[in-house]
C-alpha cells in the first residue's frame, strides 16, 4: 500500500514530461535533439559546429568565388574589358601600389571614415542609451530619428556643399549623417531588452537612477553596442565612395570613379577589393574585442 505522505509520481513528472524525454536525446554540444531527427553536423539547428568545419566553410566562402572568377575569365566567357582576370587585377594592384597612389588613396579614405564614424559614435551611443533607458527621451526623439533614418544620406549632398563647401567637411558630415541615426536607434533597441529584474535588483540594493544607468545598464549592453557599431561601420564605408565624389583629389572612391571614366575595370576591382579587405578586417577586429573582453556575454560571435 502506498504511503499517503508519499507524493504521487504524476506530481513529480508533469504529464508529457516522459514523452518529451523519450522523444529527445542529448547532442554532443549538450542540447536536446528530437530522436526523429537524423544526427547531423552541417545542419545543426541553433547550435555550434566543430571549429574545423567552421574554418573550412569560411575559407570556402572566399576561395569558391575566386575560383569561379578565374574560370570565367580563363575560358573568356566575358570580354576582359568588362571582367578582368584575377591576374590582371593583381598586376593593377602592384602598379598602383608601386606608384604610391593606392596607399595615398587608402589613407585618405581611412581618415574620412574614421573621423566621420567616430563623431557619429560619440554622439549616437549616449543618446541611444538615454532613449532606451528613459521612455520620455524615447518619445521625444524616436519619431524624429525614425524620420531622418528613411532619408537617404546622399540626398543631403547639395545642402552640404552649400553649407560647408567642397573641402573635407561635407565628406565627413555625409558619413556622420548616414551613421548617426541608425547607430542611435540600434543602441536604443539594445538597451530596451535589459532584464527588468536586473534593474529592480539594483534599486533594492540602494542604487539610484544614474548609478543603475552607468554601472548596470551600460556595461550590460556594451557588447550589443559594439556589435551595432560593427554593423554600421559598413554603412560608413559605403558612404565614403559617395562622399569622395564631392571634388575629392584622393581616396578609394575617387580612384574608382577616375578608373571608370577611362574604362579601367582592373583598377575598379582593385579599389573594391581593398575596401572589402579593410572592412572585413575591422569586422573581425570588432568580433575579437567582443569575444575577448566580454566573455560573459551571450552576444559574442
Amino acid at each position: 500500500m502506498m504511503d499517503k505522505d508519499q507524493p504521487d509520481q504524476s506530481d513529480i513528472n508533469p504529464p508529457g514530461m516522459d514523452q518529451t524525454r523519450m522523444g529527445s536525446a542529448m547532442t554532443p554540444s549538450g542540447g536536446l535533439q528530437s530522436k526523429n531527427l537524423e544526427p547531423t553536423v552541417f545542419w545543426r539547428l541553433a547550435e555550434q559546429i566543430p571549429k574545423s568545419l567552421n574554418w573550412s566553410l569560411m575559407a570556402a566562402s572566399l576561395l569558391l568565388p575566386l575560383v569561379l572568377w578565374w574560370l570565367v575569365t580563363a575560358v573568356k566567357l566575358i570580354d576582359p574589358k568588362f571582367l578582368p582576370s584575377p591576374g590582371a587585377v593583381f598586376a593593377a594592384f602592384i602598379n598602383l601600389w608601386s606608384t604610391g597612389e593606392l596607399l595615398k588613396d587608402t589613407v585618405a579614405s581611412l581618415w574620412r571614415v574614421g573621423v566621420g564614424f567616430l563623431i557619429a559614435a560619440i554622439f549616437s551611443i549616449p543618446i541611444g542609451v538615454l532613449m532606451g533607458s528613459f521612455a520620455s527621451i524615447r518619445a521625444l526623439l524616436e519619431p524624429a530619428f525614425g524620420l531622418m533614418r528613411y532619408m537617404p544620406a546622399p540626398a543631403f549632398i547639395p545642402l552640404l556643399i552649400i553649407y560647408l563647401g567642397i573641402d573635407e567637411a561635407p565628406k565627413i558630415a555625409l558619413i556622420v549623417i548616414g551613421v548617426f541615426f541608425f547607430n542611435a536607434l540600434m543602441t536604443m533597441d539594445t538597451v530596451k531588452f535589459v532584464p527588468k529584474d536586473l534593474i529592480e535588483s539594483t534599486y533594492m540594493l540602494g542604487g539610484n537612477r544614474w548609478q543603475t544607468l552607468l554601472r548596470v545598464i551600460f556595461p550590460y549592453v556594451l557588447p550589443g553596442i559594439l556589435d551595432a557599431c560593427r554593423i554600421n561601420l559598413a554603412a560608413a564605408w559605403q558612404l565614403v565612395i559617395v562622399a569622395e565624389l564631392i571634388a575629392a583629389n584622393e581616396g578609394l572612391g575617387r580612384r574608382i570613379s577616375y578608373a571608370g571614366r577611362f574604362f579601367k575595370t582592373d583598377e575598379i576591382f582593385v579599389g573594391l577589393i581593398v575596401i572589402g579587405v579593410i572592412g572585413m578586417s575591422f569586422d573581425l577586429l570588432f568580433q575579437y574585442v567582443i569575444r575577448v573582453a566580454f566573455r560573459w556575454s551571450s552576444q559574442h560571435r
